[in-house]
């Protein structure tokens, strides 16, 4: 009716049309085009159509220009729950997702007061160390999230940030400002919207000076959603936090021993049906040369009988390369994972692909019989046969 005022479902539909029409986003892009992706945009610039499609623009120029190569083939070059140097970077500034809060958001666990950036740029150069922080920030949207919708069986758009700060001081702060100043600019601008609550705890008398310095780099939205503890906070992490999936060093019972401890575990549903994590930070631990494509992901290629190429991963499980001629239903620009018993194919070949849904419900990603190759998989049995959808991922 004329004079209406439309819903944000109004909006979003509309901003759904005109971002495709404008070809600010396609169908495949890994951004995702999900509902809950387009909303993020929009709830960042309070439902302006204008605005939000600008931002929208301006994080797709971002993704397909980032270090030179796009935050697609820099995410298939680094593994962000399994690289060479992860453990070595760990002991000077560790950050990882562990587990979930009481509503299904991701934990965001950093811990400063370890804080070394001369002695972590021994074992990992600044370029590399930076691309760590882009990866592992893309991770969140492209597999943290959609896992723990699915493990949750309803939307989870954000994450839950814990920043500990026992022992940091003033001379740390200074030696990671510009980091942190482009990590919360990198947060805002083009992973808007993520971040659902940040504690701070163990906050020092110091941090006064520091939260000052800090606080203008952020949005009004996102410094609302800050909460600052002092040492007496661990029974105000357990209101929002079971004990059972808080690190012990926070106040709750975890500690994931078999996997070195809470900081290297990557415990989630995130890593449901991951083939071979933690092999390239093994083999820098053994002392084991490993090869560098190969441990960046890359792939090897060989044509089949047809000339075609299809493409398995060395890193955590397989991917598949479809042509858009031979594959009528599948996106060209669609990438996935598949894990068949926690075995390896140098070179599979798979007929079709019914249907893909969308990236948080990959039960309703469906492959047929497999007629010319029935010998690689059995699709009949659950028991052999499973899925792990790892987002839309341009590789064509």
């Amino acid at each position: 009716m004329p004079g209406q005022i439309p819903t944000p479902d109004d909006i979003l539909r509309t901003f759904r049309q005109q971002v495709f029409e404008e070809d600010i986003v396609r169908e495949g892009d890994t951004i995702g085009t999900d509902d809950e992706t387009l909303l993020r945009f929009l709830r960042a610039r309070k439902f302006d159509l204008t605005e939000s499609k600008k931002m929208l623009k301006d994080c797709q120029d971002w993704r397909r220009s980032v270090e030179g190569i796009g935050i697609d083939e820099l995410y298939r070059r680094i593994d962000p729950f399994d690289y060479a140097e992860r453990e070595a970077v760990f002991d000077c500034w560790p950050m990882w997702f562990h587990k979930t809060d009481k509503k299904g958001r991701p934990l965001n666990i950093h811990f400063f007061g370890n804080m070394d950036l001369p002695k972590l740029y021994k074992v990992c150069t600044p370029e590399k160390h930076w691309q760590t922080v882009l990866v592992n920030a893309e991770s969140l949207p492209r597999e943290v999230l959609p896992a723990a919708s699915r493990h949750a069986g309803r939307p989870i758009g954000t994450v839950f940030v814990i920043v500990d700060l026992k022992g940091f001081g003033i001379s740390q702060f200074w030696q990671m400002k510009s980091l942190a100043r482009n990590s919360f600019q990198i947060s805002q601008d083009y992973f808007p919207e993520t971040m659902g609550q940040l504690a701070i705890v163990n906050a020092p008398l110091t941090f006064t000076a520091i939260w000052s310095v800090i606080k203008p780099w952020l949005s009004k939205e996102t410094a609302e959603k800050v909460d600052i503890l002092g040492s007496n906070y661990k029974d105000v992490l357990l209101k929002w936090v079971d004990a059972e999936c808080l690190p012990t060093t926070l106040g709750g019972t975890c500690e994931c021993t078999e996997h070195g401890g809470c900081h290297l575990s990557c415990a989630g549903p995130w890593m449901d049906g991951r083939v071979g994590w933690g092999e390239q930070a093994k083999a820098s631990r053994d002392g084991v040369s490993t090869n560098d494509e190969s441990a960046n992901g890359d792939f090897d290629e060989s044509p089949d009988e047809d000339g075609d190429v299809c493409r398995a991963s060395s890193r955590r499980a397989h991917f598949f390369k479809f042509h858009p001629s031979r594959h009528a239903t599948t996106s060209p620009s669609l990438q996935f994972a598949i894990q068949i018993d926690n075995e390896r194919y140098s070179t599979t070949r798979v007929a079709s692909v019914l249907s893909f849904v969308n990236r948080t419900s990959p039960t309703n990603f469906h492959i047929p019989s497999l007629e010319r190759h029935p010998h690689h998989i059995d699709p009949v049995s659950p028991a052999t046969f499973s899925i792990d959808i790892l987002g839309t991922v341009i590789i064509c």
